[in-house]
């Protein structure tokens, strides 16, 4: 069962520790990790897939091949060890050889195969084992939409020693017949889908300015976590561009360089975001929520909730729970 975590509890005072603004991002879009099955292939062979649908992520166990991604530039080299992820709905290619006639997945995998393991060609000299990651389909465009079309962890990259780790205990858990095992399972694919994102930050890949720039960016992080963990404050430019060591008119600057939009409009927008979230999930009044929020009183939290989202709080309310 899946207990979502609380956002904006009914009692701040008996909240813990703010989690690092990255988390906060993960756990705002609500990322769950399913583990997919995979499958074994030899000879020369090509699978066709269709746009995903959904965040996937696949491990090359054993063996090599190509990715021919739509759009990309060129097919990227894949060897044993190496890991990647696919935000984007595109078309791909799997083989290890692109010039042979292609088989769609669909008569490979089927509607409803679950997660085991498939057989294409013939032999087994090359073994992938995938997993997709479900977003909350209100906010998973946070994550979703800021991710490049790939993400390929290379099996020589620093990171790579902690991935292949998760990568064996998650073989053996999937191939156990251990009580938990399903469970240890989904486990161990979230945190490898976080450290392949980890590893994709590290590299110092560029980033479009916006929310994940933002989580990940080291000057803005006590900041943003004096934001994040109290979002109901009245937070003065100067004191959060005090926490970043800076001066006010650098911080606003970097900020504005950074996440894309102003930090007190930050601020703003996150509200806005636990508002919806609260809204959905919780019964508590609306000038409650107001006054959590750090509002003084029930219609200027309206008028910023109608500012940001197009319709009032309430109105906002009686939508989602119809």
């Amino acid at each position: 069962m899946l207990v979502r975590p609380p956002y904006l509890r009914e009692n701040p005072e008996m909240s813990s520790a703010p989690l690092d603004p990255f988390s906060d991002l993960l756990k705002f879009a609500d990322a769950q990790t399913v583990v997919s099955g995979g499958f074994t292939a030899g000879g020369a062979w090509c699978i066709r897939f269709p746009p995903p649908g959904k965040i996937k992520f696949f491990a090359i166990l054993r063996g090599g091949g190509w990715l021919d991604i739509e759009g990309e530039p060129a097919p990227h080299r894949l060897d044993a060890g190496d890991v990647f992820l696919l935000p984007a709905q595109r078309p791909f290619r799997l083989g290890s050889d692109l010039r042979a006639t292609p088989v769609e997945a669909r008569t490979v995998f089927g509607p409803n195969t679950g997660c085991g393991i498939r057989q294409v060609g013939d032999g087994d000299e090359f073994f992938l084992l995938g997993a997709h990651v479900v977003l909350d389909p209100a906010y998973g465009w946070l994550l979703a939409d800021i991710l490049p079309p790939v993400i390929l962890v290379r099996h020589t990259a620093p990171e790579a020693d902690g991935l292949h780790w998760l990568l064996d205990q998650l073989v053996r858990e999937h191939a156990a017949d251990l009580p938990g095992a399903g469970i240890a399972a989904a486990q161990l694919a979230h945190l490898l889908f976080i450290r392949i994102l980890r590893a994709h930050l590290v590299a110092g890949a560029p980033l479009p300015a916006g929310w994940l720039r933002a989580a990940t960016d080291a000057r803005l992080a006590p900041a943003l976590r004096l934001m994040h963990g109290d979002p109901g404050r009245a937070w003065q430019l100067g004191e959060l561009a005090k926490a970043a060591a800076m001066s006010r008119t650098t911080f606003a600057q970097y900020f504005k360089a950074v996440a894309g939009i102003p930090p007190l409009a930050y601020l703003t927008a996150w509200r806005m975001r636990l508002a919806e979230r609260a809204l959905k999930e919780q019964n508590a009044p609306v000038s409650e929520l107001a006054h959590r929020l750090g509002y003084a009183s029930e219609s200027a939290f309206s008028n910023a909730f109608k500012r940001v989202t197009g319709v009032g709080p309430r109105r906002y309310r009686g939508t989602v729970g119809s």
